[in-house]
C-alpha cells in the first residue's frame, strides 16, 4: 500500500496545476508564478481586533468606533483579486480547499486553542442541499482536527433565507440578517467559542451571529475566516 501511495504521488502529484488558472506547475505549490502575485496572505499589518489587513498594526477606526461582539478575529488571506477567486472556488465545488485554508489558519488560531468548542455560520437546509455542503462547516471541522478543539455542530441554525449579501451595503446587510440565526443556549451557555465562516466583508454576519451566541450565554467568541477584506479608511461600506 505504501508503494502504491508513493507511486501515486510521483506520477499524479496533488498540486500539478495552478488553483486559479489551471496552468501546469509540477512543483508542489498551489499557484503559478503569475497567479501567486494576485493572492495576498494576511500575515502583515493587521487590526488587533478584527484581524483585517491594515496600513499599521493598530486598532482600525471601525473597531475603535464600535467594538465587535467577538473578542478577536483572524483570517488567512485578503479577499481581493486571486484571493477572492479562491474563495469562490471553495464555495462552488472545490471543498478540498478546506484543508489548505485550515493549514494557513492553524498557527493564527493557536492562541484560540483554549476555546471550549468550534462552531460555524450555518446555512439553511435548502441552501446546503443546493450547494452540496456548507463550506464554513467543512473549514470548522478541519480546524477542529488541527487545534484539538471539539466541533459543536448543533450550536447554530439559520431559520430564514436571506438575500444575497454581496450587493448590499453594510446597513442593508445588518437589516437582512435580523432574526436570521438562532443559537442553542443549552449547547453554548458558559462556553468560549471559535466561530468559523468563509469570508468577512462588512462584518455584519459576524456581528449577527456573535450577538445571538452571547445572548444565549456564550462567554466569548473568536471569529475565524478563510479570507477578509482589507481595511481602508475610505471604505465607506467595509
Amino acid at each position: 500500500m505504501r508503494l502504491l501511495n508513493w507511486l501515486d504521488k510521483q506520477f499524479f502529484p496533488e498540486n500539478f496545476t495552478c488553483e486559479l488558472c489551471g496552468r501546469e506547475i509540477f512543483d508542489g505549490g498551489r499557484f503559478c508564478a503569475d497567479c501567486a502575485k494576485t493572492v495576498q496572505f494576511n500575515d502583515g499589518e493587521t487590526c488587533p481586533v478584527c484581524g483585517r489587513k491594515t496600513a499599521t498594526s493598530t486598532l482600525c477606526l471601525e473597531c475603535k468606533a464600535f467594538a465587535p461582539a467577538y473578542k478577536k478575529a483572524a483570517s488567512a488571506i485578503v479577499y481581493a483579486d486571486g484571493g477572492a477567486k479562491l474563495i469562490y472556488k471553495f464555495k462552488h465545488g472545490n471543498a478540498y480547499l478546506k484543508d489548505y485554508f485550515a493549514d494557513l489558519l492553524q498557527d493564527k488560531c493557536a492562541e484560540f486553542a483554549n476555546a471550549d468548542g468550534i462552531c460555524f455560520v450555518p446555512m439553511t437546509k435548502s441552501d446546503v442541499r443546493k450547494r452540496g455542503y456548507n463550506q464554513a462547516e467543512l473549514l470548522a471541522k478541519a480546524l477542529s482536527e488541527r487545534l484539538s478543539v471539539p466541533l459543536i455542530k448543533n450550536a447554530l441554525t439559520k431559520v430564514k433565507k436571506t438575500e444575497q449579501q454581496k450587493s448590499l451595503s453594510k446597513a442593508e446587510r445588518e437589516n437582512n440578517l435580523k432574526g436570521c440565526f438562532k443559537a442553542d443556549g443549552k449547547v453554548v451557555k458558559g462556553k468560549t467559542l471559535i466561530l468559523v465562516d468563509d469570508v468577512m466583508t462588512t462584518g455584519a454576519t459576524a456581528e449577527a451571529v456573535c450577538t445571538e451566541l452571547k445572548k444565549r450565554g456564550a462567554l466569548a467568541i473568536y471569529f475565524v475566516t478563510a479570507a477578509s477584506v482589507e481595511y481602508k479608511v475610505n471604505n465607506k461600506d467595509e
